[in-house]
């Protein structure tokens, strides 16, 4: 899976009126979970502030990655959890990170590829994605860029469901029933279908 390096500052002043003044100078201010340990070793949030320019090249591009936070000099690996906008301007306002190990298996949501030429789509059909991307859960060494399924022998009127689906080293979270893809009949191959009766 591909890897992206963002640089981030440790953040020290906190409330309404802080994060506004950060926003106005171009920073987003942003959590990472995971990163420390409290006295009983459960992991605590450390708090940092990101440009909106450094965080424009992971919001604004298809692919997915994995985040290596450089924190003032201390780099922490990681993925993008949740992000808050402004519902108006649609700028990021809030960023949450969650610190990833090679031991501990994730859920991530990794975009679907569709691979071949349908055969419903020979016949006169229209092959339409469902679902973008697709919820899986395993150690994010394993994640691949894309998630690719082989359409080829999918027929005109026919679907896919995620129980149809299986990928090495992956456990699929999204639900069995979601349909991925489908081939759908076009006016045209309905109106051959209708000369042809």
């Amino acid at each position: 899976m591909k890897e992206i390096t963002l640089n981030a500052q440790v953040r020290t002043e906190f409330g309404k009126k802080a994060s506004r003044d950060m926003r106005r100078a171009g920073n987003v201010p942003a959590v990472v979970y995971g990163v420390e340990k409290d006295a009983n070793g459960a992991p605590v949030a450390k708090s940092i502030m990101i440009t909106e320019k450094e965080l424009a090249k992971l919001l604004y591009t298809p692919n997915v990655y994995i985040v290596n936070l450089n924190i003032e000099g201390t780099v922490v690996k990681a993925i993008l959890k949740d992000l808050q906008s402004d519902f108006v301007t649609d700028h990021p306002v809030h960023v949450d990170f969650y610190q990833i190990t090679e031991e501990n298996p994730i859920v991530m949501q990794i975009p679907v590829k569709l691979n071949g030429l349908a055969e419903g789509v020979k016949a006169g059909g229209k092959l339409a994605l469902n679902v973008r991307k697709l919820a899986v859960k395993a150690k994010y060494t394993q994640f691949p860029d894309t998630l690719d399924i082989d359409v080829t022998s999918l027929g005109l009127g026919k679907s896919m469901k995620v129980s149809a689906l299986s990928f090495e080293g992956l456990e699929i979270v999204t639900p069995k029933e979601v349909v991925v893809c489908a081939v759908r009949m076009t006016r045209a191959a309905r109106a051959a279908a209708q000369a042809e009766a």
